[in-house]
């Protein structure tokens, strides 16, 4: 038996050497698991929880604020991770804060990797995070991004956030980057105004969006002649999963070579 402290409840928890019943709420924690090879030891998942593609046959229990009582006791789980910030609170009802930097996924990975009793797996994992990042090159070019998640809304991103962090390391300027804050909603008028060099729109989560929806969008919102997407340079993310709003590994894997690809082309 192991004794780990949790800091969302102020307490310590006394968890076996080999903990075979997780719950996760949170997509960044399940896809980790899933890179530190316990994924079997998931019975239950939330319903945001879809990378990699094996988790998706993984029980439900809730989504990122509310759960399903009566699975969640027919779980039996030794152990229910979510991630601090906006599941803080949830996190106190039921019984980590979205990271401000790149590097917090990785410190995530060591972390969980204690818990679950994997340091010498999550030790490769983080290893191999680094390595990406390494290899990874700047943008030479001074170039303004304007970068939008639809969670709901439309929501951007200020300096206390990864996705931030991630565009400073990719060599860019985020428009909102000088922002004191994790996210907040934008001034759609303000955003034209500043003729921004690329944008980066990622549409709701499993919603269908197409070119016809990304030109209503632009038609909505009168974008149709700023400079990025005059040129070209408007890209919507692959969907139909989170893919700038997830942070579990595979967005210093995936999603970072993705956008510096984008960030270092000439046009879309």
């Amino acid at each position: 038996m192991r004794r780990i402290f949790c800091e969302t409840l102020g307490t310590k928890l006394n968890l076996p050497d080999r903990i075979e019943r997780i719950v996760s709420f949170s997509p960044a924690v399940t896809e980790t698991l899933a890179f530190l090879g316990v994924e079997d030891s998931l019975v239950g998942v939330s319903a945001f929880c879809a990378k990699p593609e094996s988790i998706r046959s993984k029980r439900k229990v809730g989504s990122y604020n509310t759960v399903d009582r009566k699975v969640l006791d027919e779980l039996r789980p030794e152990i229910i991770l979510t991630a601090t910030g906006y599941q803080r609170e949830f996190a106190v009802r039921l019984g980590k804060e979205l990271p401000v930097s790149v590097y917090g996924i990785i410190d995530m990975v060591v972390q969980l990797g204690l818990i679950v009793n994997e340091p010498d797996r999550a030790t490769k994992l983080s290893r191999r995070l680094v390595d990406v990042l390494a290899g990874l090159k700047p943008v030479q070019e001074a170039i303004r991004v304007y970068l939008e998640v639809d969670l709901g809304g439309p929501v951007c991103f200020g300096a206390y956030s990864y996705i931030t962090d991630a565009l400073r390391l990719l060599g860019v300027q985020s428009l909102y980057g000088d922002r004191a804050c994790e996210w907040l909603t934008p001034d759609l008028a303000w955003v034209c105004s500043q003729e921004p060099d690329v944008i980066v729109y990622e549409a709701k989560m499993y919603k269908r969006f197409g070119e016809a929806d990304l030109a209503g969008l632009l038609e909505k919102r009168d974008w149709q002649n700023m400079k990025a997407v005059k040129n070209d340079r408007l890209f919507v993310t692959p969907g139909p999963l989170d893919f700038v709003a997830h942070h579990g590994p595979s967005f210093i894997t995936d999603t970072m070579p993705w956008l510096e690809e984008r960030f270092n082309s000439g046009g879309g």
